[in-house]
């Protein structure tokens, strides 16, 4: 039995009991011997088999005093039941009892790449499934449906948790995961794993600016191009919790946990007889290869599923930076032909077009064009926009609304909250209840008569605030209010799911104050997201280089800002915005009407390196480098699948503690090929602090210079002395 791409289970031979899931390079083992639980004896690096067959013994350590009789294992279900004290993976009661029960398995299914194991205990049937895909991505799926009989007594079944777990090993010692804040996404945060138990819990109502995107796991001092890391995913745009967790006596053979699962408020799932909960996918990746290992996995993967990005992603000009809320048909068609000239692809029109929303303080829920500010419809605009061979976008914001809008007067049922009265406002705004069948269908009716009456190809999908008291009052004859926030991203889920049928070329991006919005949840169902809603170049070199660590570049929507950043008022160069807005989906979001003779041609020489490079950017497997060494430098790389060709960005976001950065090492490559390495003049070329350049640069600004593989990754290139907050384009064929 020999590992392969792609995914396959065995059973041993020699142990038919033991279920292994195998795919690139990675491997989940079960032991499905009854009457227990199935235990999860490995999850990891992929084994050789007679280390598969010798996981069962290996299972059964040593009995220490004070503690249970026999040794206990780690299972698919971790609960006080069996032997675990950690964080349960299930909990739950009925009127305050069958809070201990005691699962048995009534069935295991196991296919080429997946794994299915059914639960029962105290009229509650638990499903555990567990799929492998090609790229050693594992996604477990969680459900929970009630079975007691409906003349039965506690007919409710009262949901608390339902988490996926799966196990680490002690060589984990340090803990990697993100934090943030509105323009200040993706911020890492690190330290070591101790006792107890670490867990990022959101309560936001939607992902949140500060949401982890990965919870990540691994060998003391790993990077992004060496150590050992697991990391795990909650696919979910409500609430959610991801948690890493060690206990003294260890996780049954493992020194600890590692998962996550939908943060449910009390109340929130109630299921009556017959009644079924499927909890968010957990998606858990490991990876031998540092982080970069584990972002080629995920990028893969998410690339080879039937909803992503097929065509080249166009290039996109927003109007909010350069317009705002003063929308006037003449400023706008000179902006269009400025955006056609320079090889824009997408023309989005953002906020300020609708019902009485001429600040932001009012309007929101109205979709319908304003006939003050467009007295002939948006018609003329998204045909001159048509007509210069642009494809037209439109914002909207279909979740929040104004107190002050026509939607709120009309229904002021329709918005979320207590019965007390409406939660605090942010950003002047409150959250339309979604779960309210009638919100729904009114808003959808509102934005598929718009998308099918002016032809609208992309919908910028905006969400601007956190759910604060996010409650329905109860059903009818209960006193109170129940907990929305699950209902309430459901209802979001079929409600994309439902415009996408019914447009199928409409494409989405989800866009929340930002990147307050970016999980595997909302991108299976959307086209991109917004990374930030600064657009400041030298704050999106970090906010890029950690929303990468899950999203592709050709989801990751990257903007050339204004030259000072409406969001820091910061004055950068034209050369540095240009280059990191090629990480990305890229676009302009400023008024290129206003830029002068030069700046038109270098955008129009940045839009086509664009074009050129795009099939590498958005195709290709991301690397970054590791330069403990040297602070505030930054390289990024794009690398063809078969290697063959790759572009780096190399960035300096600060001065750096040496007078020279020495020979930093591009990673990546194939150390058997020749590359010839060019600058490309396109991005912007650097203002330095130097006497003189390197000796390569002349040759690079030229024919190339001709070097191995071998050289460039192990080696490296003596980089120029680049001044703060600037960079270069290495493009290598």
């Amino acid at each position: 039995m020999t590992s392969s791409a792609a995914a396959h289970t065995t059973d041993l031979t020699d142990d038919p009991d033991l279920t292994v899931l195998r795919a690139a390079g990675t491997a989940l083992v079960l032991d499905t011997r009854g009457p227990d639980l199935p235990r999860v004896l490995h999850w990891g690096a992929d084994l050789p088999d007679e280390a598969v067959a010798a996981l069962p013994l290996l299972a059964q350590g040593p009995v220490p005093h004070s503690a249970l009789d026999r040794p206990w294992p780690l299972t698919v279900l971790p609960t006080e039941a069996d032997g675990w004290l950690g964080t349960p993976g299930y909990a739950a009661h009925r009127g305050g009892r069958a809070t201990a029960p005691r699962f048995t398995v009534t069935s295991t299914t196991a296919t080429v790449d997946s794994v299915e194991v059914v639960l029962a205990a105290d009229g509650a049937e638990v499903t555990l499934a567990y799929r492998l895909d090609e790229h050693g991505v594992l996604t477990a799926s969680a459900a929970v449906a009630s079975t007691v009989e409906p003349d039965g007594p506690e007919l409710v079944l009262d949901l608390a948790a339902l988490r996926v777990l799966l196990p680490v090993p002690s060589r984990a010692t340090e803990v990697l995961d993100l934090t943030g804040r509105w323009c200040r996404e993706r911020s890492p945060q690190r330290r070591a794993l101790t006792d107890g138990t670490h867990l990022r819990a959101s309560r936001r109502g939607r992902t949140g600016h500060d949401a982890t995107l990965l919870l990540s796991v691994g060998t003391p001092g790993f990077g992004f191009r060496a150590g050992e890391v697991w990391s795990v995913h909650v696919a979910w745009s409500g609430g959610h919790e991801h948690l890493v967790e060690r206990l003294p006596e260890g996780a049954g053979m493992h020194a600890g946990v590692l998962g996550g699962g939908e943060l449910l408020e009390p109340g929130e799932v109630r299921l009556g007889p017959g009644e079924r909960y499927a909890a968010p996918d957990v998606v858990f990746v490991h990876s031998a290869e540092g982080l970069d290992g584990i972002s080629r996995r995920l990028h893969r993967a998410q690339r080879a599923t039937a909803t992503h990005a097929r065509r080249p992603r166009p290039l996109v000009l927003n109007t909010w930076e350069a317009v705002y809320f003063d929308h006037d048909l003449g400023r706008l068609r000179e902006l269009a032909d400025t955006a056609a000239a320079i090889g824009v692809e997408r023309f989005v029109l953002d906020d300020g077009w609708f019902g009485g929303r001429r600040h932001d303080r009012a309007g929101l829920g109205d979709w319908w064009v304003s006939p003050e500010v467009w007295p002939d419809g948006l018609g003329p605009i998204v045909e001159h926009v048509k007509d210069l061979g642009m494809e037209f976008g439109l914002w909207f914001e279909p979740e929040m609304v104004n107190a002050d809008s026509d939607l709120v007067r009309q229904h002021p049922d329709w918005v979320l909250g207590p019965r007390a009265g409406h939660p605090r406002e942010w950003r002047h705004q409150q959250v339309l209840d979604l779960a309210n069948p009638e919100a729904a269908a009114h808003v959808e009716r509102q934005i598929g008569a718009l998308v099918s009456g002016l032809g609208i190809d992309f919908i910028k999908w905006d969400h601007n605030r956190d759910l604060h008291e996010a409650v329905r009052p109860g059903d009818e004859g209960e006193a109170g209010d129940r907990p929305a926030v699950h209902a309430q991203t459901v209802a979001f889920y079929a409600l994309l799911d439902r415009l996408r049928t019914a447009h199928p070329d409409l494409e989405i991006e989800s866009c929340a104050s930002g990147g307050a919005r970016v999980d595997l949840g909302v991108l299976a169902r959307t086209d991109r997201v917004w990374t930030s809603d600064c657009n400041d170049a030298l704050e999106r070199a970090q906010i890029q280089r950690w929303t990468s660590l899950l999203v592709p570049a050709e989801v990751m929507g990257t903007h050339v800002g204004p030259p000072t950043a409406h969001t820091t008022h910061r004055t950068l160069d034209l050369g540095f915005r240009t280059l990191m807005a090629l990480q990305g989906h890229a676009g302009l979001e400023w008024d290129i009407t206003t830029c002068d003779a030069s700046e038109r041609e270098a955008l129009t020489r940045w839009s086509a390196l664009y074009r050129e490079l795009r099939p590498l950017l958005h195709g290709g497997d991301l690397v970054r480098a590791d330069l403990p060494a040297e602070e505030g430098l930054l390289v990024t790389g794009t690398v063809a699948a078969d290697g063959a060709h790759a572009a780096y960005t190399v960035v300096r976001t600060h001065t750096g503690p040496r007078a020279v950065p020495g020979l930093v090492p591009l990673p990546g490559l194939d150390p058997e090929r020749e590359y010839t390495v060019r600058v490309r003049p396109e991005a912007g070329l650097p203002h330095t602090v130097q006497t003189a350049p390197p000796a390569w640069w002349a040759d690079a600004l030229g024919d190339g210079l001709r070097l191995s593989g071998a050289v460039l990754g192990t080696v490296g290139l003596p980089l120029p002395v680049l001044a703060p907050a600037q960079g270069l384009l290495l493009h290598l064929t």
